[in-house]
């Protein structure tokens, strides 16, 4: 056999016999790469580069972070979960690639749990009903009234086909029972951008995307109960409209089989940097509470999400564009 040959198979036979928890000691050895399947600048992107940061302090490892958009996450989470199971490349799970994405879409090319190994929850943000600051609507009440007399006028924009804000918009169509239009763009920035512009009346959006903007205005918040940092904007409950009340999760998974080892490592590493002081505040700025889930608690999370959009689209006759 060839000497370079020999050596490598020696190394796997080596590397075979390492017990798991010896392997999770020396794992990682190479730089990370978490996938955010959605573009730049919206809450998905601003909270994976925070858990990135995070983790990588306590890895010990660089954890890089790629931006593979389209197909409201599907695409980026398809990539991952092809990927080798050896924890270096993980996804930003969330409740749109793992949830609203495959109960709307049955072309969605994976399983959002047996092709996934959970890892652990980053945070979960309220969604904000928002129109410009300047708008004529100063409640939510108005604009829906607007939306029942001129069906079709009111022109709301999303994240994209299949995505939360667009199901969460059918969801205010059927529960207020209004005709408010769907305007599909590339991301939550464009779609703010056109809200502010005038181009379209407003849009369902992550908090951290919309709640800080002095551009526009919150006429509500899909939080069970009002949200400390807005206290003067009524939760969608108390205007009638339970169905829409949720959160937009965030998360990092990776692909199914990684040793367990190694996925109690990564969460042990995201708690850990979620709940260094900096960041636990951080969190709570954007309207999140930095947790220690762990790998069972966030993948049954997951999976009562799964659910429970799939009856939301079921029952409202949902479908992605």
């Amino acid at each position: 056999m060839h000497p370079i040959r020999t050596i490598a198979a020696l190394l796997l036979v080596f590397a075979a016999a390492v017990p798991p928890a010896l392997q999770a000691q020396t794992w990682p050895i190479r730089p990370l790469r978490l996938i955010v399947p959605f573009p730049p600048g919206g809450t998905g992107d601003l909270l994976g580069r925070l858990a990135a940061k995070e983790m990588q302090t306590v890895l010990g490892q660089p954890v890089v972070v790629e931006n593979r958009a389209g197909a409201g996450g599907a695409i980026g989470s398809e990539a991952v979960a092809r990927s080798e199971p050896d924890g270096y490349t993980l996804v930003l799970s969330n409740i749109a690639s793992q949830a609203i994405g495959p109960a709307v879409n049955s072309k969605v090319p994976y399983d959002a749990l047996k092709d996934f190994t959970h890892i652990g929850l980053i945070a979960a943000v309220p969604s904000g009903i928002v129109v410009a600051a300047n708008s004529p609507y100063t409640t939510l009440n108005a604009l829906l009234d607007k939306a029942r007399t001129a069906p079709g006028a009111v022109r709301f924009g999303s994240n994209g086909n299949g995505t939360s804000s667009h199901i969460k918009l059918a969801i205010l169509n059927r529960t207020a029972k209004v005709d408010i239009t769907h305007v599909p763009y590339k991301g939550s920035a464009p779609a703010t951008a056109d809200v502010i512009g005038g181009q379209i009346e407003g849009l369902i959006a992550a908090v951290p995307d919309v709640g800080r903007n002095e551009r526009l205005r919150m006429l509500a918040v899909t939080t069970e109960t009002r949200a400390a940092r807005w206290p003067n904007v009524p939760t969608v409950r108390e205007l009638g409209l339970a169905p829409l009340t949720a959160s937009n999760w965030f998360g990092v998974s990776g692909p199914a089989r990684i040793p367990a080892a190694v996925a109690d490592r990564l969460n042990a590493a995201l708690t850990a940097g979620l709940n260094a002081p900096e960041m636990a505040e951080r969190l709570r700025e954007l309207g999140a509470e930095p947790n220690r889930m762990t790998r069972v608690e966030y993948t049954a999370m997951v999976a009562a999400d799964i659910a429970r959009w799939a009856e939301v689209v079921r029952s409202a006759g949902i479908k992605a564009d």
